[in-house]
């Protein structure tokens, strides 16, 4: 097989894994809807699965999304950070996740891998990030912990750089907080990349650690946390803080923005907001503001990886 069908079975199998084991976590089933994209006026062409799962017992709306695109010219979103490659025809495959649990309990993820071409040149890039409402810190340890373990045997250095740019990435400025308590996150990773560049094989390699972490340890705190008592407080508040989710989405978000601007497939890229939201002037909730902001204010950045009393 050539190096691009390596990325498109892998990805491929991904998508029907995920699929799979979150559907038996909640009991419920996800929606397949496959679609194709031909010739058209921007020149995109290309193939997917939206997989989506919505009003299930655990999962509110859960949403596995498989593309592999092609287009004639490079989208703003992509050339803003490599503008010589304005112009040039490109070919874009990935899986994006993102789960929206009912109970507060859980916090939201995100995971998104993926791999583009233009011409000669290559890239990787993805990671996941996590964002609770009622937080655990026990959960931001696992989580950057299985962070770290993702990245270790790629370079020593690699985690605290990629959680770094996902800190970076994740943050609302005008409201001065992050989306949630982090991850890793990198782009435009190749052979060329300075410090952390990687042959393509070893860049392979490292996306499908990502998404392995990814999904064994959301699975884990899925399953430590879905059951816990909630009520309307908790409920309220859990609403109030997805405000801020789909904000960033709609504002910041450059793989939004990527696929609007190559003239994707709305219902697909938009899959990732929340189910319910509820907008407010202010906090419904000074109590719980108090728990969960410093996680998204003055800790953020803490070196979480030292194990959390239970």
């Amino acid at each position: 097989m050539t190096r691009e069908q390596q990325i498109q079975v892998f990805l491929s199998s991904l998508h029907q894994n995920l699929c799979q084991l979150f559907a038996e976590q909640d009991g419920g089933k996800f929606e397949f809807d496959p679609w194709t994209r031909g010739p058209s006026g921007t020149g995109l062409a290309g193939r997917g699965i939206t997989a989506i799962l919505e009003d299930g017992q655990v999962l509110e709306r859960a949403g596995v999304g498989f593309s592999d695109v092609s287009g004639t010219s490079l989208p703003p979103a992509a050339t803003a950070r490599n503008p010589h490659l304005a112009g040039r025809a490109y070919r874009a495959m990935g899986v994006s996740v993102v789960m929206h649990p009912r109970n507060p309990n859980v916090p939201t993820s995100h995971m998104n891998v993926r791999f583009l071409s233009a011409a000669d040149t290559w890239w990787f890039g993805g990671g996941f990030d996590l964002t609770p409402y009622l937080v655990n810190e026990v959960d931001v340890v696992a989580w950057h912990q299985a962070a770290a373990q993702a990245c270790a045997p790629f370079h020593p250095a690699l985690y605290q750089h990629l959680r770094k740019t996902c800190d970076d990435y994740f943050y609302l400025p005008h409201r001065g907080e992050a989306r949630g308590i982090g991850g890793i996150f990198y782009d435009d990773l190749n052979d060329a990349t300075a410090q952390f560049g990687m042959s393509w094989e070893r860049c392979f390699e490292f996306m499908q650690k990502v998404a392995a972490h990814y999904r064994d340890t959301y699975l884990q705190i899925v399953r430590a946390r879905y059951q816990l008592r909630y009520g309307d407080r908790e409920r309220e508040y859990q609403l109030y803080r997805r405000g801020r989710y789909a904000e960033f989405n709609l504002v910041l978000d450059r793989g939004t923005l990527f696929g609007l601007q190559s003239g994707g497939r709305a219902e697909s890229i938009l899959m990732s907001m929340p189910p319910l939201v509820r907008w407010a002037y202010r906090s419904p909730d000074a109590e719980l503001d108090a728990r969960l902001m410093p996680y998204l204010t003055t800790l953020r950045g803490h070196d979480w990886r030292a194990r959390a009393e239970v």
